[in-house]
Parts: C-alpha cells; structure tokens; sequence
C-alpha cells in the first residue's frame, strides 16, 4: 500500500463502476447495438470499453468492421439512445454501497470531491441518483480536452477545485483511468481485482473497503 494522504486535499471519483454500476446498462445498450449490426458483443468484450471513449469503445465493437465516420457517429447516437431509455429509469438506490459515507466523510474532513467521467451522459446521471449536492464538481466528457488515459480530465479537475495534482487523490474502477491519474503526477486508488487495477496506490474491492481504510486513516 502506497498511498499516502498526509497531502489530500481532493478525491477525484470516476462515475461508472465507482458510486454507481451502470457498466450494465452500458453493456445492455452496446450489445443491442451490436446484435442489430450482426456482431457479436460479451461481457468479456464489455470489460475492455471500462474508462474508454465512446468512438473507441465503437472501435472494440467492431472489431475491424470498416466504417465511415457519418456512420459512426449514427451508431453511437443509436447507442446513446439505448443507454439513455435505461439511465431515466435509475433512481438514488443506484448508488454502490459506501458512495454517500464515504463522500460524507470527505466532507467532515474538509476534502474537496468531484466526480471525473469520461462519459458525456455523466451530468444526466448524477442528476438521476441526486448526487450533485454531495459533490463540489462534476467533469464529464463534454469537457474540451482528451479523455482518459490522457490526465486531463483530472487536471481540469484539480484546477477548478483550487488544489494542485499532488494533492488529488483518483478513484477508478478501470485500467484507462488509473493511467491518467498516473500520467497527471496523482494517486489513485483502484476499485476492483488486483489484475485489473493493480498499478494503483491503493486496491479496494469496493467503496466499503475504502470507506473502513478512511475510518482507520486518521488525518494529520
């Protein structure tokens, strides 16, 4: 264990697979996507599309089925649609167990909070699940900048929060996101299997894991 949160002044949350698990309605909108263009779509291909893109996740998609760009961006739209009917029927009971005492406990503490999405819905589900109160940002990927693996998203982050990179702390669920904490000089902490996330500080099965590790951890 290498983190280290004598400097924490921030906690950077990813949205998908971090305080919620839409990862399924994702994999559900993919898929019935997929089955239309005659392609095959598992959830072993779904675990690749964690913290990419949506043009890339297209690209796994097809696995080298030539597209043009009008045509790519119809089949995201049409993608987006399927996501978008199943996102208007969650609700605050989505939330992943742990998400509102660990973002509490941040708060009693003083540490600044935003949620750092690579998904342009990220605004629409946040406000599903009523979470914007307990957040003092939202970055999602209507951002103008590179999405993750590139560190941008955390940075314009960690600029409109007033703190420096060093003093962010990353939560991620996937591979693409620990690397761009990595790349914007922050620690992270990974959700998820050592295989998937063990290049981070910090390996959490879930946020309950998190949220013992922070009860434990007493603030200098």
């Amino acid at each position: 264990m290498n983190l280290k949160l004598d400097r924490a002044r921030a906690f950077l949350f990813d949205l998908d697979g971090v305080l919620t698990d839409t990862s399924e309605l994702h994999f559900k909108a993919w898929r019935q996507l997929a089955e239309e263009l005659g392609l095959t779509f598992t959830r072993e291909d779904n675990e690749a599309l964690r913290g990419v893109s949506r043009r890339a996740s297209l690209d796994l998609l097809l696995k080298g089925k030539p597209c043009s760009e009008q045509q790519a961006a119809a089949w995201m739209d049409l993608k987006n649609d399927y996501y978008l009917e199943l996102v208007e029927q969650m609700t605050p009971q989505d939330l992943l167990p742990g998400t509102l005492d660990v973002l509490w406990m941040l708060r009693e503490r003083g540490i600044k909070t935003a949620i750092v999405s690579s998904s342009k819905n990220a605004r629409l589900v946040v406000e599903r699940l009523k979470l914007g109160r307990w957040v003092d940002e939202l970055i999602d990927g209507n951002a103008p900048v590179p999405s993750k693996p590139a560190p941008d998203l955390f940075i314009l982050a960690a600029q409109r929060l007033g703190v420096q990179a060093g003093e962010c702390v990353v939560v991620e669920d996937a591979e693409a996101g620990i690397e761009a904490a990595r790349a914007g000089g922050m620690q992270c902490v990974g959700l998820g299997p050592q295989q998937r996330v063990g290049q981070a500080d910090l390996v959490c099965q879930n946020l309950v894991e998190l949220r013992s590790f922070l009860q434990i951890y007493q603030p200098v």
